[in-house]
């Protein structure tokens, strides 16, 4: 019995095929989260009221045994009803957000000390909003593993995107401060990349990174440029690299030279190199906590029916996912394609 409409990926060494399920997603609902107030430059502050409750101002409340009049007497007595005042009134230093946002925070700005070290300093931050240590020690381990498993998640989707193109560049941009501003380098640069992505058919991957010692702004990237659409010129220089103290004969394009800093093109040769390649992206990955960058185009899996004959046998979690065969056949709506191949995948409907 063949698997209809199988979702296939490739992860470096062999092609791996989801099969269709007709089970409906069912999105989870969202827990409401505690809107907190939080003061710049000093973290412990009061919490918002919640459901309704309201914060009872010191100069407005009875003092020496006064009562609050009820509403009859309040009409009866002709006194006026003040309108509605907010609960709290936030200060030019005060910010409001939940407990999430503020150890996004905090994980951010921490980001580059030890896990240890890390955690404990967002746990000493967040202290105040929690009424025990160990509801404080729940929620900052259950956000770190939050962490931990989105930047599995962005591994996985990054490999899968890469092992279906053909990436034929590595190429690095830097920040030039006779140029840009850093902002104006981020949006020029990404305004270009996406003109040259819809109107020559280039394709990438990257991620923004600083360099260690004088935290220069930086965009790493895998590339594919078609034959013919390369602007401009591509120079060799012969410069000194810092960081690895010696002569080096670099490949550069007097385009983007021009326009933002300098450029490093380096040509991909073989599938070492690109695996290479990709880890250089999953470290600054880790390392800086950016977004990947990803121009449009570029799917985790293509859609193909699958036969028995090309399952070599079941793998995964319960077994639900098909190791195939190195040559299985590819076939779209009972309409046979070819052979799986670079050629025969563009032929293929893609999916995310």
């Amino acid at each position: 019995m063949p698997y209809p409409e199988c979702k296939i990926y490739f992860d470096g060494s062999h092609y791996i095929a989801i099969p269709h399920t007709e089970k409906r997603y069912r999105p989870r609902p969202k827990k409401k989260e505690e809107i907190i107030t939080v003061r710049d430059g000093n973290v412990s502050v009061a919490e918002s009221p919640c459901k309704g409750e309201q914060l009872i101002d010191e100069a407005s409340a009875p003092q020496n045994g006064d009562t609050l009049l009820p509403l009859e007497k309040i009409a009866v007595s002709g006194i006026r009803e003040e309108p509605e005042q907010p609960a709290h009134i936030l200060q030019p230093n005060e910010r409001l957000m939940t407990k999430k946002e503020l150890f996004n925070e905090l994980y951010q700005q921490y980001l580059y000390l030890k896990k240890g070290e890390r955690r404990e300093k967002i746990m000493t931050a967040l202290r105040p909003y929690f009424k025990t240590d160990n509801a404080v020690k729940n929620c900052v381990d259950s956000n770190i593993e939050r962490k931990r498993r989105n930047l599995i998640m962005r591994h996985i989707r990054l490999t899968r995107k890469v092992n279906l193109q053909a990436f034929n560049y590595f190429v690095t941009f830097t920040f030039n401060g006779k140029l840009h501003t850093e902002e104006s380098f981020r949006k020029g640069l990404k305004k270009t990349l996406a003109n040259f992505a819809s109107r020559k058919g280039w394709k990438y991957v990257g991620v923004w990174e600083r360099s260690p010692e004088k935290q220069r702004l930086h965009f790493h990237g895998l590339f594919y440029i078609p034959e013919g659409t390369m602007p401009e010129l591509l120079i060799e220089k012969n410069d000194y690299s810092f960081k690895s103290r010696r002569r080096q004969i670099t490949v550069q394009n007097t385009y983007f030279n021009e326009r933002f800093g300098r450029s490093d093109f380096e040509k991909i040769e073989d599938y070492t190199m690109l695996g290479n390649s990709v880890a250089y992206l999953m470290k600054y990955l880790e390392k800086t906590g950016e977004k990947i960058v990803y121009s449009k185009g570029l799917p985790q899996y293509f859609i193909s029916d699958i036969m028995d004959d090309d399952v070599v046998t079941t793998i995964g979690l319960e077994d639900k996912k098909l190791l195939l065969f190195d040559d299985f056949t590819c076939w779209d709506e009972g309409e046979y394609i070819g052979t799986v191949s670079k050629i025969t995948i563009k032929q293929m409907r893609k999916s995310n």
